[in-house]
């Protein structure tokens, strides 16, 4: 493909985030359609199908990436189903945007990250989209550039309206504080090695069963600490944050929504009611970003490494919450396709 070809898309996947991708595709971005949807759901996907000109339906994931106008896999599907689409992508050797988690678990992500690395090159971009947010760049930024100097702590937190039918214990961490893995590890540039969790009284707006709010403190590689507050019903709205505590001062995001206002006995302004909303800027330029660099020939983003590294921290996050206890993460030496 020359970058002057349109990316033919087959989107896996056609939930919440899989229709919202076929939406960001079709009329948000430039330089890709979606050429193929792919879900279990036959009804579904030939309904979307239909609606989209020269895109075909499919309920078999390696049936769509044989089609003859699929240049690239986005995977949005269910995170259990995601290791046999990746393994059906490197066999036809595509370039794939995996939304997160790569896969369920640590073993599994080890398994994948062994297959890209028999390929001998990077396929996989993994869907950590808070690393394409706006504000998440800029303190990116300002920690790279070194302005406040060297970084000892951040302090996160993580607060959702409230939590959707069935969510668990283990869903604060592997569908939930996976964010904050992922952007600890890419703010500080440092591998997580324990992790602690803290669960205080719970509050009574927590379906039964669920330990809401809970207190997750990591430790890092290079001696930072980094803790985050994780309430999943709060109630009141979405809200994500993240201080930076520097040898110099302090860098924080997440704290403007917008316009501020004052009037008639009132001051304040809005909180954002969900991820979608707050996050959809980021979403728009993480598959922007990956269209281009696929476009060129090029892997860029989250690696499977950042994947695999992520699943590793959850595993013992889970052990964390259920044990009481500091568990320390275990992961292999990290290949040098990912250095």
């Amino acid at each position: 493909m020359t970058s002057h070809d349109t990316l033919g898309v087959a989107v896996i996947g056609t939930g919440r985030m899989g229709a919202d991708h076929v939406r960001r595709i079709n009329e948000v971005i430039s330089g890709a359609r979606v050429a193929a949807v792919v879900d279990i759901d036959a009804a579904r996907v030939k309904h979307l199908a239909d609606g989209i000109e020269g895109c075909t339906a499919y309920t078999d994931p390696a049936a769509a990436m044989d089609d003859t106008g699929v240049d690239a896999v986005l995977i949005a599907s269910p995170g259990p189903a995601h290791e046999a689409a990746l393994l059906d992508a490197f066999a036809r050797d595509l370039p794939v945007l995996c939304e997160k988690p790569l896969t369920p678990d640590a073993a599994s992500a080890l398994r994948v990250l062994e297959a890209e690395q028999a390929l001998g090159h990077r396929r996989v971009q993994v869907g950590f989209m808070r690393r394409y947010d706006a504000d998440y760049r800029t303190l990116k930024s300002l920690l790279n550039q070194g302005t406040y100097g060297r970084p000892l702590m951040l302090h996160n937190k993580h607060r959702n309206p409230n939590s959707p039918p069935g969510f668990t214990n283990a869903m604060m961490v592997n569908d939930s504080l996976v964010h904050e893995i992922d952007v600890t590890r890419w703010l500080l540039e440092e591998e997580i090695t324990a992790v602690r969790v803290l669960r205080p009284a719970p509050t009574g707006n927590a379906p039964e069963g669920l330990s809401d709010p809970q207190l997750v403190l990591f430790e890092t590689a290079g001696g930072q600490v980094v803790d985050t507050e994780l309430f999943v019903n709060c109630g009141f709205g979405y809200q994500v944050s993240c201080e930076a505590v520097c040898e110099g001062g302090t860098a924080r995001i997440g704290d403007d929504h917008g316009v501020f206002s004052n009037t008639a006995g009132h001051w304040g302004g809005a909180i954002t009611p969900g991820f979608v909303e707050r996050f959809e800027e980021a979403y728009d330029r993480q598959v922007q970003r990956w269209v281009n660099a696929t476009r060129r020939g090029e892997v860029e983003g989250p690696s499977c490494w950042d994947g695999y590294a992520a699943a590793a921290v959850c595993e013992a996050g889970v052990r964390a919450q259920t044990t009481g206890e500091r568990v320390t993460v275990e992961l292999v030496e990290r290949p040098a396709l990912y250095r």
